[in-house]
């Protein structure tokens, strides 16, 4: 009887719109009315403290100031986009950082006088702002779903692996806290699959609503150093290691994606395997996780 072949990633890729998961999104502009009630005080408050600023460097540390968080991350956004559109929001966002920001950047913000004009010529709320303030709500959201699922995939279908990282929002493993000697002890997964406390595969896990050009490179080659400096590892200290990229979504489906993933995977035959969802059943085994 002819042994038969295991289907690797690229085999998959002419039906691949069959084997990738969609998650639902909303629709414009039914989101303006929820918009706009939740982004409303942001805007008022971004008001006021803009009122009372003497300079635009003086509104940015009055936001630095605001309490809760959540306020003063909202705050961040509005003043990125009326005061400064070149300054990450991630920097914006540090609190620590804003005196470094004003003497780094300052001088490249947007006049307050200007500032002034321009928000008093918008309605308040500003349905255009508050769709764009909406459309980081949920940012990420759909990467913490498909970690969920992967966790109730893997309790479900293998009840003797222990599987252990952010089940959604939370601290990635770092492989320094996992392997005491590992060369780069800051390098971060997503979930590692144990069994009897010993780790058999590491895995990282993203979901691409879109993708392409430099983010598709990127991403990509942050795969193929993982896998080789974690396969490496693993061969120095003969580990039975195995790599798991859990990929979904429409942007596998875009440029070249599938097959850069189907080059890493075969780039370490039997040590990698990249999957989606849908695929986790057929191709990820307890056999293939414990063999050597």
């Amino acid at each position: 009887m002819a042994i038969r072949k295991e289907k690797a990633f690229g085999d998959y890729r002419k039906e691949g719109h069959l084997w990738i998961t969609l998650s639902t999104g909303e629709y414009y502009p039914d989101i303006l009315p929820l918009a706009c009630e939740l982004y409303k005080p942001v805007l008022v408050t971004f008001g006021h403290l803009l009122k009372a600023a003497h300079s635009s460097k003086d509104l940015f540390m009055a936001i630095a100031d605001t309490k809760p968080q959540w306020m003063r991350i909202q705050l961040c956004r509005v003043f990125r986009k009326y005061v400064s559109p070149d300054t990450p929001v991630e920097m914006l966002k540090k609190k620590s950082a804003a005196q470094d920001i004003c003497d780094r950047f300052g001088e490249g913000f947007r006049a307050v006088t200007e500032v002034q004009k321009r928000f008093s010529e918008r309605p308040l709320p500003d349905e255009a702002l508050c769709a764009v303030l909406w459309e980081y709500k949920d940012r990420g959201q759909k990467g913490y779903d498909l970690t969920e699922r992967l966790f109730t995939i893997v309790r479900d279908k293998f009840p003797e692996l222990e599987i252990t990282g952010p089940e959604r929002a939370g601290k990635d493993v770092l492989l320094g806290e996992l392997f005491k000697d590992y060369p780069k002890p800051d390098r971060p997964v997503d979930f590692v699959l144990a069994h009897k406390g010993l780790p058999v595969a590491i895995g990282l896990a993203r979901y691409d609503s879109d993708r392409g050009g430099a983010q598709e490179d990127d991403r990509t080659g942050q795969y193929r150093d993982c896998a080789t400096e974690v396969l490496g590892y693993a061969k120095k200290h003969d580990l039975p290691l195995k790599v798991i990229f859990l990929n979904d979504g429409p942007g596998l489906l875009l440029g070249s994606m599938w097959r850069d993933y189907d080059y890493i995977e075969r780039s370490h035959p039997g040590l990698i395997k990249v999957v989606t969802l849908r695929m986790i059943p057929e191709r990820i085994t307890m056999k293939w996780l414990l063999s050597k």
